[in-house]
């Protein structure tokens, strides 16, 4: 789940098929996913939003330092997946930010995926056309 080392804080977050690792360490706010900047890898304005939504709510965003590698699903995921394990690194680095990231969400791991497709059916809802005559 997550784990604390010496000043250095590592955390999983999952989000529909993404999956990133992310290590917290005191800093000055700089932002890596996967050996990138994070403002050349997310090129969206609200996926690097996201990014930031858990520290900005402690005030935390110019006191860590974050790196992550993600792997899988779409920039959106990945972006939540990132939050997600931010927001768990930060619960594991200091229990009384726990109740706080809680309330707003970022601990809930948000559990919707893509329903597969069913056999005799084009998707995983829709059916073929049905035609009385």
């Amino acid at each position: 789940m997550a784990e604390a080392q010496s000043n250095r804080t590592y955390a999983t977050g999952r989000r529909k098929c993404a999956v990133a690792r992310v290590w917290l360490t005191p800093g000055t706010g700089a932002f890596t996913v996967n050996h990138r900047e994070a403002d050349t890898y997310f090129v969206r304005e609200t996926t690097r939003m996201i990014l930031r939504q858990a520290l900005e709510l402690i005030e935390g965003l110019d006191k860590f330092d974050v790196k992550a590698t993600v792997a899988g699903g779409g920039h959106s995921a990945q972006a939540e997946a990132i939050r997600h394990g931010i927001s768990r690194a930060l619960c594991a680095s200091d229990p009384e930010k726990r109740a706080v990231l809680k309330r707003e969400g970022f601990l809930t791991r948000d559990s919707r995926k893509k329903e597969r497709k069913k056999y005799g059916q084009p998707g995983a809802r829709k059916r073929f056309q049905y035609s009385k005559r």
